[in-house]
């Protein structure tokens, strides 16, 4: 039977044979000289080995103790580096945060630049993809999900449902002028389709139902992969889209996208942000969290219409005018 030396007795010897002397390793380790003389002791019983020579005060390794401290250095080397590591992570500032691409793009972005105005001090890396992240192999310390995909986490929790209403550009509304919902169905439409994996989103069809109108005739004339492409063409005047509220409420404050009919439906599945368990611990993690989650009750009553979306800047004004 090999007898193992302590933890303790190898750690007092490392620091022997790398200080030089009992007296500096002593003080690194914070015990007192006899104990690492002790655990020197200890550790050459263990190993039936001479590992010091004794000079006087002085310590030199002897061929035995070379040879066992060539192997027990690399060991401790990488327990330091894992550490360092392990301390680095904890103490970053830098939040990596994965999303869907147009969430990412539409909601996400405003919100970021609002908490980093109380907190310059960290950094944020935000990556817009489809693909589910595996979090702490992948480095991510949050991700935004939709539907069943949150539950591929351990830590999640519901963000908001979102809400699907027609908008299009000010200046082709002015072209298109819409008094009844029919006058959109029979307008350009612009398509949005999901991905097969998740539950589709309501459609132009669903909503021509929701109105008591028949439904398009025909298919959209332009149909993207991407909402946010979608909303773009939009507000270039490419006509009407089914748009998820969360992705144009800075457009409607901004008077790039305006509601011609508020009609709403709600999306099939809600949002939720999952967390790696470590990004709790590092600086911002946490407040991180409660403001996203604090945000999507904000943005859950603006999607079903209990709270509404600010007014354009310009009408804002003319309104305080008036007033």
């Amino acid at each position: 039977m090999v007898l193992i030396p302590t933890m303790r007795a190898v750690q007092a010897f490392e620091a022997v044979a790398r200080c030089g002397s009992v007296t500096a390793a002593a003080e690194e380790l914070c015990v007192s000289p006899g104990a690492i003389s002790q655990q020197i002791h200890n550790i050459e019983e263990a190993l039936s080995a001479s590992l010091f020579e004794r000079r006087g005060r002085s310590l030199t390794l002897t061929s035995w103790g070379r040879m066992y401290y060539e192997r027990v250095r690399v060991a401790f080397d990488q327990l330091r580096l894992a550490q360092d590591t392990l301390q680095l992570a904890r103490t970053k500032p830098g939040i990596v945060i994965s999303s869907l691409p147009s969430l990412a793009m539409r909601w996400l972005r405003p919100l970021i630049q609002e908490w980093r105005a109380t907190h310059p001090n960290a950094t944020i890396r935000l990556i817009g993809t489809d693909e589910e992240a595996a979090l702490q192999n992948d480095h991510i310390d949050f991700r935004v999900s939709y539907g069943a995909d949150a539950r591929k986490y351990d830590h999640f929790a519901e963000l908001f449902i979102d809400s699907v209403v027609p908008a299009c550009a000010p200046s082709f509304l002015a072209q298109n002028p819409v008094h009844t919902p029919a006058d959109i169905l029979t307008g350009p439409l612009i398509d949005i389709e999901w991905d097969i994996r998740h539950s589709t989103a309501p459609s132009w069809a669903d909503w021509a139902q929701c109105v008591g109108e028949p439904a398009p005739k025909a298919a959209g004339e332009m149909t993207f992969s991407l909402s946010a492409s979608g909303l773009d063409a939009a507000i270039a005047g490419g006509g009407f889209v089914l748009a998820q509220v969360s992705m144009i409420v800075e457009d409607l404050a901004a008077g790039r996208l305006v509601i011609p009919v508020d009609r709403r439906l709600s999306m099939p599945e809600p949002y939720f942000l999952a967390w790696d368990r470590a990004a709790l611990d590092r600086p911002f993690g946490t407040d991180f969290r409660t403001f996203v989650l604090t945000a999507a009750r904000r943005q859950a009553s603006l999607s079903t219409g209990r709270e509404q979306a600010p007014a354009p800047a310009r009408f804002a004004k003319k309104t305080a005018r008036a007033g």
